[in-house]
């Protein structure tokens, strides 16, 4: 699988990352049987976060035997100071790991929480003081929602983040300004060398009404040959990876897509993102 340099941290990243949002509701034996073939793969990088159900737990039997195989990223929602550093050493102690290679501020969506956690007493002050513990080395910052190209951008004139995560899709690319702001997001990371981590690339829509057939929070394709596209469009952008879809039985399609992958041409983007208005945006 090609690897990509995940900005300053200078780590060679896998285009796949295993989001560990995966394990938000498993048993450990079925969490064993997915780190099994994790394992199999060139998979090297973890996203995992406390809100993400049991994937804490779930994760902290393997961390604590193969933890050197992986760069391994955590996140914290709180937005102050105090329980973000709570939420932090609670992470360490449940993944049985003494480091974080990254710790992130998550799903920081638009300006007002963007304030709240770099202000007076927010939890990026939590972060940098664990940082200068040794408790981590990186610090990064990641969004969902239409806004969150835009936050970034003002969150990257506040502080020196290493990285970012946020979503990409072609069809969140037919809103030509979500496009717009997210290339120059791009651009600027790529400026500062700034590692970039993507997820959503394979939403089709959000779930609506009726039976919700995957644990990812929006609707999935799940066809191949849909899987396919949306990882080729996604690892066409200058970033370093895509965060794997938060479902274990979507996992193997989506790892076999990066394996697969190959680069989009301007042209088959053009023509893909074309297809979008027969899909329903997730964000609206």
């Amino acid at each position: 699988m090609e690897k990509r340099r995940f900005g300053r941290t200078g780590h060679d990243s896998t285009v796949a990352i295993f989001g560990a949002a995966a394990f938000y509701d498993v048993s450990q034996a079925e969490a064993d049987q997915v780190m099994e073939y994790i394992l199999s793969t060139d998979i090297n990088h973890i996203d995992v976060a406390p809100g993400y159900g049991k994937a804490e737990v779930r994760l902290g039997p393997w961390l604590a035997e193969v933890a050197e195989r992986f760069f391994i990223g955590c996140k914290t929602q709180e937005r102050s100071k105090a329980e973000a550093e709570t939420e932090l050493r609670r992470s360490l102690e449940r993944l049985q790991i003494d480091k974080f290679d990254l710790f992130q501020l998550h799903a920081v969506t638009n300006m007002e929480e963007l304030n709240r956690v770099t202000g007076p007493g927010g939890a990026l002050e939590a972060i940098v003081e664990a940082k200068q513990e040794g408790l981590l080395d990186y610090v990064g910052i990641t969004g969902h929602g239409l806004e969150a190209p835009e936050v970034f951008l003002e969150a990257l004139e506040r502080f020196e983040f290493d990285s970012v995560l946020f979503p990409i899709n072609f069809i969140l690319y037919e809103n030509k300004n979500y496009r717009e702001n997210a290339e120059t997001l791009l651009k600027v990371c790529q400026e500062r060398d700034i590692g970039t981590m993507i997820i959503k690339h394979i939403a089709k829509g959000p779930w609506g009404e009726g039976d919700k057939t995957h644990t990812t929070w929006y609707r999935p394709f799940t066809e191949a040959e849909w899987i396919q596209q949306g990882v080729n469009f996604a690892l066409s952008q200058p970033v370093t990876g895509i965060c794997t879809p938060g479902d274990v039985n979507l996992l193997p399609l989506a790892v076999e897509a990066c394996e697969k992958f190959q680069a989009m041409g301007a042209e088959r983007q053009v023509d893909l993102i074309a297809q979008t208005p027969q899909f329903q945006p997730l964000f609206e």
